[in-house]
């Protein structure tokens, strides 16, 4: 829930784009959606979390990454997207190394929809 006088979060915190996007990379095996999420990003760790992501469905679908999202973007800072204490140590040990590199930390299934 938002709080009052808070904007709507915008970028990859927009989930549902997000995840609109992989589905969509994944049907048409172009990173046309993903691109734009990240061209419209101002945050570098979000940034890095779609770079992250393009590496990783390229490998899923055994191609090369986009041209904008070959040079790993590292965090000084790691980012765990779960955000959630408990959950950080499964996320450490699950990243794949597309994430890793990023300093960017996620649970094994973080791609995967039900």
């Amino acid at each position: 829930m938002r709080r009052p006088g808070k904007p709507p979060t915008q970028g990859v915190t927009d989930w549902v784009a997000f995840f609109d996007a992989v589905d969509e990379v994944r049907r048409s095996r172009q990173f046309t959606a993903l691109k734009r999420l990240y061209s419209r990003s101002r945050r570098t760790r979000e940034r890095a979390l779609l770079n992250a992501t393009a590496c990783s469905l390229a490998a899923e679908m055994g191609d090369a990454p986009p041209w904008w999202a070959v040079r790993p973007l590292a965090l000084a800072e790691p980012y765990f997207v779960a955000d959630m204490e408990n959950l950080k140590a499964s996320a450490l040990l699950e990243s794949p190394i597309q994430f890793r590199r990023n300093n960017v930390f996620v649970l094994g299934n973080f791609l995967s929809r039900a």
